[in-house]
């Protein structure tokens, strides 16, 4: 694949699950990748593995937690390569579960520091470099916990979450004119190691979140990946300000499998564990 060939594309949250995922799929299409993350080891070997599977890509450590981690990532790969066409804004993760009342706040504030604020030093400094080279795409992953809530203990994540499409949705508009597109992911349960492992000491939990789609099946990361390169390329060039339903079919309502279990009912909290970045 050449639809992304001579692009220049930065993921932040690439060190492992949907984000590695997504840079090795970038860099098959022709895109020069941009690893990034807090954990060099892990970043470095994902740029190193894309590499020997004949893709171009190196690794630049951030937190984007830290506008100043931001502002130097995006410099150094424009400084490296003259421009920005692709960013997919990764990043993210929960680490406050429990009922809104039981939070410290603390925990809280953690979780809309990486989800939302880390996604906001993203777009400012991306939209700046976009600006400058004339255009490009900026991909942001929101999660079904974007665009509707839940009972299961989630309530900073989804805050967070819900903040990254709305903040999607006015970068759109604002950047539009620029020729800046800017969509958002709404991802459901990814079999990722890190969904895995989360889930992994509760019996029948992967099959619980696969009959919380309509397909019956939680998603790969190859799936997500693709969605990356298609919002990244020419073949999705009237498309900004939309939320990409990657979710099976979850926030279409209740699913069959769901429907049939005794005693009707949700997914459970396993369902609903964030996909890990």
């Amino acid at each position: 694949m050449s639809q992304l060939l001579g692009k220049i594309a930065l993921v932040t949250g690439s060190t492992s699950g949907i984000g590695a995922a997504a840079a090795a799929a970038l860099a098959a299409a022709g895109a020069h990748v941009v690893v990034s993350g807090r954990r060099a080891g892990l970043g470095e070997a994902v740029a190193e593995r894309i590499r020997g599977e004949g893709g171009r890509a190196e690794f630049v450590a951030a937190d984007v937690t830290v506008e100043e981690d931001v502002a130097r990532l995006v410099d150094t790969t424009v400084e490296r390569h003259g421009r920005l066409d692709i960013a997919f804004n990764n990043a993210g993760g929960g680490g406050a579960f429990g009922p809104l009342d039981r939070v410290p706040a603390e925990a809280f504030a953690e979780v809309v520091a990486v989800n939302l604020t880390g996604t906001y030093h993203a777009l400012k400094h991306e939209i700046a470099a976009m600006r400058a080279s004339g255009g490009g795409s900026i991909v942001n992953n929101a999660s079904t916990a974007g665009v509707q809530g839940n009972a299961f203990g989630l309530g900073a994540y989804t805050a967070a979450k819900h903040g990254v499409v709305g903040l999607t949705r006015a970068a759109a508009l604002e950047a539009g004119p620029a020729g800046i597109r800017v969509n958002a992911l709404i991802t459901g349960p990814v079999d990722t190691e890190e969904f895995r492992r989360r889930v992994g000491g509760h019996p029948g939990a992967l099959e619980r979140a696969g009959l919380a789609t309509a397909l019956g099946r939680i998603a790969t990361e190859k799936e997500i990946a693709d969605a990356v390169v298609f919002l990244g390329s020419d073949a999705a060039g009237f498309v900004t300000g939309a939320l990409l339903g990657l979710d099976g079919g979850m926030t279409a309502g209740v699913a069959a499998g769901m429907a049939q279990r005794p005693g009707g009912g949700g997914a459970g909290p396993d369902a609903r564990v964030p996909a890990a970045a």
